[in-house]
C-alpha cells in the first residue's frame, strides 16, 4: 500500500456487474479530474483464448480442476508485482486482452499489430503522471502461496450480487454477446466452482467495502429465468467492512438522509434500493478517492 501512489480495486467474478462500479469510478475520474492508470484483470490471465482451449480440455480430460478463476490459468505474481511497483513508483507495465474484433481493431490502429480477438497485446509501460492505479476483474483481492495482492490495495471494492443473479447475469451475457447456449454456460459454471469457492469468495472477506445486489423478484431457478431483474427489482446491500468506517469517516446518518428510504440492516450495512446503487456508489466513493488524492498531493 502506497499513500504517495494509492491503488484502487474492484473485483468481482464474471457476470457479477463489476461494470456497474467501474462506471461509477469514471463518473468520478472525470468529474474531480484525476487521470488514472486502468489495468484489466483479464490481462493477467496466463493463456491466449487458443492455448487456453488446448489447456481446459487436457485438464479436463485428466479429471483435473481448471479454470479462469484459479491460479493455473493466471499470473497472480504478475499481478502483485504490478500493484507493488506503482504503489512504490507511479509506474510498471500493462497490456491489453482482445476480447473482440472491434478491441483487436482499436489496439491494431495504436500499436501497428495484426492481433486478433483472444490475444493479448505486447506489455507496454503504464503513463507517466498518473494520479491513481485502477483495477477491475476478478482478482484484485486474492492472496495465495507466493502472492498477496490484497495487501498492495489502498481501497478494495467487491461487487458481490447473490449467486442466483450472479448466474442469471451470466447466462444472459455470455448468450447474447457470446453466442453461447445456456447449456455451454451452466457447465463452465459447474467447472468453475471450485475455484469460485477457494479463490473468488474469500476475496469478499479482504475488501473495505461490498456492494451485493439482492433481487426482490423470484430467482429461484436462475438456469431457466431469461430476464435480468431490474434494479428496481432488487436492493443492494452496502456492507463496511470491520474498521473501514472509521478508516474512511463513513457517516451512516448522512447517507441515510442523502438515499431515499435506505435504511440500516446491521451495525455495518446500510440497504438501498437497486435504483440508487449508482447514486449511492459515487456518494460513498467519491470522499474516499478524495481523501487518497489529498494525502497523495502532501507527499508529492
Amino acid at each position: 500500500m502506497s499513500k504517495r501512489h494509492p491503488v484502487v480495486a474492484v473485483t468481482g467474478s464474471s457476470g457479477a456487474g463489476t461494470s456497474t462500479v467501474k462506471r461509477a469510478f469514471e463518473h468520478i475520474f472525470q468529474r474531480e479530474g484525476i487521470i488514472p492508470a486502468v489495468v484489466e484483470g483479464d490481462s493477467f490471465h496466463r493463456f491466449e483464448r487458443g492455448p487456453m482451449k488446448e489447456q481446459m480440455a487436457q485438464a479436463q480430460a485428466a479429471g483435473i480442476n481448471f479454470s479462469h478463476f484459479g491460479p493455473e490459468a493466471n499470473l497472480f505474481d504478475k499481478l502483485a508485482e504490478q500493484f507493488q511497483a506503482y504503489g512504490e513508483t507511479g509506474g510498471g507495465q500493462k497490456r491489453y486482452y482482445l476480447h473482440s474484433v472491434e478491441e483487436a481493431a482499436e489496439h491494431n490502429a495504436r500499436l501497428g499489430t495484426k492481433l486478433e480477438p483472444g490475444q493479448f497485446t505486447p506489455w507496454e509501460p503504464i503513463p507517466a503522471e498518473t494520479d491513481l492505479l485502477f483495477y477491475e476483474g476478478l482478482h484484485g483481492g486474492v492472496v495465495g502461496e507466493g502472492y498477496d495482492v490484497a495487501s498492495l490495495v489502498d481501497l478494495l471494492i467487491g461487487v458481490v450480487p447473490i449467486a442466483n443473479l450472479e448466474w442469471i447475469q451470466k447466462i444472459s451475457r455470455d448468450n447474447a454477446e457470446r453466442g453461447y447456449s445456456a447449456e455451454t454456460i451452466v457447465d463452465t459454471i459447474l467447472r468453475r466452482m471450485p475455484d469460485y469457492i477457494n479463490h473468488i469468495c474469500p476475496q469478499f472477506s479482504r475488501t473495505d467495502i461490498n456492494f451485493q445486489r439482492v433481487p426482490t423478484v423470484d430467482t429461484s431457478n436462475p438456469f431457466i429465468c431469461r430476464n435480468i431483474p431490474t434494479p428496481d427489482e432488487s436492493f443492494v446491500i452496502i456492507h463496511f467492512r470491520k474498521g473501514a468506517r472509521e478508516k474512511w469517516g463513513i457517516d451512516f446518518s448522512y447517507l441515510l438522509r442523502m438515499i431515499n428510504n435506505s435504511f440500516m440492516s446491521s451495525p455495518t450495512s446500510i440497504v438501498v434500493n437497486g435504483g440508487k446503487m449508482g447514486f449511492a456508489m459515487e456518494l460513498i466513493l467519491t470522499p474516499i478517492i478524495h481523501r487518497l488524492i489529498e494525502e497523495k498531493n502532501r507527499l508529492a
